[in-house]
């Protein structure tokens, strides 16, 4: 059972009184909005630093001068990554990371519906925090042994398994459907937000000291975490406010106040009743007493299991989707600033940063793919157009991007934009669909185990993708851009029993002269 932090009693109870209901949701909204927002984008900030270190752990050492004067090629690489197998070991760090994520993903979801989300992120955040210290303290004392970053990689991977389900599942307990797509568009923008300041705080101190490079954004994410502790309100109805998943609208155990502005549902009501609803007088405040106990005593909902989340409609084909479209996007964030430094002349500062326009296009493309689905009531056709645009795009990009700066920067974010909107949309927006899905009745418990199995499976695919792509890039970046390009395809077969059918329901309806159909 969930329970106020004592920060929040206090502060509720001192600035509830003579405050309407309404203005105690959406002061309470914009909270929970903001304060996740940037929990998961420190979570994406803590993960980021790998991918702009490895451009110092194993580097172009002939352009540099070998103060011992040796014929080493390698002289200037962090070991053990100062061997010929140098890009497959790097793999092996990653996946130990991505792995350990999807593994992790499968069971926090379960765990997330069963604990207080408040102690659940906290403990996640803080864990996330250590062992992301951790790996950058191999700098400080010199450590050398390959098993030290990997299971280094490996618990961070598990911990910060938390974020996503917990986030997502405060979300949905504050949020209902609506305009899903472009709320969680927006707000899905700290996945790329993350991901760029994470490469900003790396690449500063990546060529000076990159143990600071994980240090920083681990004390970040610590800070977070002891503040989410202190502040965090998991569902509404511990401050006495209506749940939108409820039917009634109202917290259970708690009198649903009377509708304002619905004249209809009291035609047969008092004169008086009416009159007051007119002219708009505020529905009474459930506050919270100050007590020790959880506000009206509110009702458990009933956790789904893995195969009741299994049986809703559409989650077994976007969480296959999510698989490929994953893997793509992880190796862009994972390889890239590798990529632009051994493609181009820019350093790893450089690369770093230019790297980060991925993720701007990222942004763009969560907004972009949120107003498509908004509009046209059509994830899976939304999720397709851009798939199938994407693949030319990043044969293009691996052909001319190194022309000039500008070019690259183009089609940087043409590329994020493209690779990211599906990935965001499915893990946003679509998840939000098919958690609340009719089939289960509106139960926001079913959230978490949902978005826990879409992006589990994600999650494998984000891990497979950098794994195979060190070993592929020694015969030659092409070939992974063309291992890049078969996964989105993949993925764009994997929707096509539902884009066929959002057409065919787009055509029914053009037929019957409606509007177009919303989810």
């Amino acid at each position: 059972m969930a329970k106020l932090s004592p920060m929040i009693r206090v502060i509720d109870t001192k600035c509830c009184v003579n405050v309407s209901q309404p203005r105690r949701l959406l002061s309470y909204k914009a909270f929970i909005l903001v304060l996740t927002f940037f929990v998961y984008c420190s979570y994406h900030l803590s993960r980021k630093p790998i991918s702009i270190v490895k451009t110092v752990l194993n580097q172009n050492c002939s352009n540099m001068t070998d103060p011992n004067h040796t014929n080493n090629s390698h002289w200037c690489d962090w070991k053990p990554f100062d061997g010929d197998n140098s890009q497959t070991l790097l793999g092996f760090v990653d996946s130990a990371f991505l792995f350990a994520y999807a593994f992790g993903m499968f069971f926090s979801g379960v765990i997330a519906e069963r604990m207080d989300l408040r102690i659940f992120l906290s403990i996640g955040m803080i864990l996330s925090a250590v062992f992301n210290v951790m790996f950058g303290l191999g700098y400080t004392f010199n450590i050398h042994a390959l098993w030290f970053y990997l299971a280094a990689q490996a618990l961070s991977g598990i911990v910060q398994s938390t974020g996503w389900p917990g986030v997502v599942t405060v979300m949905g307990n504050w949020f209902s459907k609506g305009s899903l797509g472009l709320v969680f568009g927006i707000w899905n923008s700290h996945t790329s937000l993350g991901n760029i300041l994470g490469s900003v705080i790396a690449s500063a101190f990546v060529s000076s000291a990159w143990s600071m490079s994980f240090i920083i954004p681990g004390l970040i994410i610590g800070v977070l975490g002891v503040i989410v502790f202190f502040v965090l309100v998991p569902e509404p109805a511990l401050v006495g406010l209506p749940n939108p998943n409820n039917s009634d609208d109202s917290p259970a155990g708690v009198s649903p106040p009377p509708r304002r502005r619905n004249i209809p549902v009291y035609a047969e009501g008092p004169d008086e009743e009416r009159a007051s609803l007119l002219d708009n007088e505020d529905p009474p405040v459930a506050c919270y007493d100050g007590s020790d106990k959880t506000p009206a005593n509110i009702e458990e909902e009933k956790a789904i299991n893995y195969f009741g989340a299994l049986k809703i409609p559409g989650v077994v084909e976007f969480s296959l989707c999510l698989f490929f479209a994953k893997l793509v996007s992880y190796t862009f964030i994972y390889w890239l600033p590798n990529y632009i430094k051994k493609s181009t002349t820019y350093s790893p500062e450089e690369s770093g940063n230019l790297s980060t326009l991925f993720d701007v296009g990222g942004i763009i493309g969560a907004i972009a793919a949120g107003l498509l689905r908004d509009y046209t009531g059509m994830p899976a056709c939304t999720c397709a157009v851009m798939l199938i645009t994407a693949v030319p795009m990043m044969f293009v990009y691996n052909l001319y991007g190194d022309l000039t700066f500008g070019f690259n920067v183009f089609l940087l974010i043409v590329v994020g934009t493209l690779v990211n909107g599906p990935y965001a949309l499915i893990t946003t927006a679509v998840s939000a669909d098919l958690g609340t899905h009719e089939s289960i009745r509106g139960n926001a418990k079913a959230l978490a185990t949902v978005s826990s199995i879409i992006d589990g499976t994600g999650s494998i695919g984000a891990a497979v993708g950098p794994l195979i792509a060190g070993p592929i890039s020694q015969t030659g970046w092409i070939n992974v851009f063309y291992m890049l390009m078969g996964a989105n395809v993949c993925a764009l077969l994997l929707l096509t029993r539902l884009v066929i059918r959002e057409v065919r329901e787009f055509l029914l309806i053009c037929r019957q002269g409606r509007s177009t159909p919303a989810l």
